[in-house]
């Protein structure tokens, strides 16, 4: 990684550390705000929340904030509100998908079910924008509207064509669009607003971030293929077995046999690999550079959102946020 007259790049600890005092404040604002008068819904956000991850979201976020000027009071209430929002996906996500497990742990739907996850998902979503709603900001509401109507429309775009195998490259990048990169940019636009950035640096933090969600949804569709099962805390292979073909499988369609094609065809129908192995799965897209061909569009990705956030005057939120294009990029789960 050359980063020129940037100096050394951050560690992932270094980065953390700039912005530790405002994550502890997140963290306790989250604790505070996910108890709830139903005892299942407190139990759920509390689960969520001790499941740790990357808390890469809020990260942007404060880091956004920062780079613009502060990260004051606005800015962790965004912060909380980001991954209360992030944290409500991932519940509804796991009665869709009927999942079984989440970051290496039984997921909500199996310990609660299905009926009192999909109501605690909405509870949070509404907590979230009740807390957003205290900042009396019409820009901050419209930008999280929007953002709620495009992640809910990539749920409902992912669900029609669940199982069907004639999924496009334009399919591919439009969910991850939706589902993933326009969070990220919401959340490096609404730091940068908190912060007291003008408009088009705002929009430049827009832009950076959502390169950065592009490139990191495409990322974890090459790890399902090719983590280990403890390291990506979920069943490897987890995507085509829910019938979702993603963009290296759509990339190796592309060349495949007749034979092939069949094989995840077979998978699609039946929802398991135990007529057509996982192995034999992971050597037909390593034979046609589906999985090498995806890392290299992510790679433009972060690319780009490097050049962006490149433009931006020296300093170690600068630094932090062009790191994080490289810990995106190289991460195993």
């Amino acid at each position: 990684m050359s980063l020129g007259k940037l100096g050394q790049a951050l560690t992932a600890r270094e980065i953390f550390d700039l912005i530790q005092d405002e994550m502890d404040q997140v963290e306790k604002k989250i604790t505070l705000e996910s108890v709830a008068s139903v005892d299942a819904v407190t139990a759920i956000g509390q689960y969520l929340q001790s499941a740790g991850g990357k808390r890469l979201r809020p990260s942007l976020l404060l880091l956004s904030a920062k780079l613009a000027g502060s990260a004051g009071p606005c800015a962790i209430q965004l912060g909380a509100v980001v991954e209360m929002i992030h944290a409500a996906t991932l519940v509804h996500d796991d009665v869709i998908d009927a999942a079984e497990t989440r970051r290496g742990r039984p997921s909500t739907n199996v310990t609660w079910g299905n009926h009192t996850c999909v109501l605690a998902g909405d509870w949070l979503y509404m907590q979230a924008f009740q807390i957003a709603l205290r900042e009396r900001n019409f820009q901050i509401l419209d930008l999280l509207i929007g953002l709620t109507q495009m992640m809910v429309d990539g749920e409902l775009l992912q669900l029609e064509r669940i199982g069907r195998i004639d999924v496009t490259e334009a399919d591919c990048m439009e969910l991850v669009d939706r589902k993933t990169a326009c969070l990220f940019s919401v959340c490096a636009k609404l730091g940068a607003l908190a912060g007291g950035a003008d408009t088009h640096a705002q929009e430049q933090l827009a832009e950076y971030a959502w390169n950065l969600g592009m490139a990191f949804q495409l990322v974890d569709d090459v790890l399902d293929f090719t983590a280990r099962e403890k390291t990506l805390g979920k069943p490897v292979g987890g995507d085509l077995r829910e019938g979702k073909v993603t963009l290296p499988v759509v990339y190796a369609l592309e060349r495949a046999s007749g034979e092939e094609r069949q094989l995840v065809e077979t998978i699609l129908r039946r929802r398991d690999y135990d007529e057509v192995p996982f192995s034999r799965i992971l050597a037909f897209l390593e034979k046609y550079r589906g999985i090498g061909r995806v890392k290299d569009r992510a790679q433009a990705f972060t690319d780009t959102a490097r050049r962006i956030i490149s433009s931006f005057p020296d300093s170690p939120y600068q630094r932090a946020l062009l790191t994080v294009t490289e810990l995106v990029t190289e991460r195993d789960h």
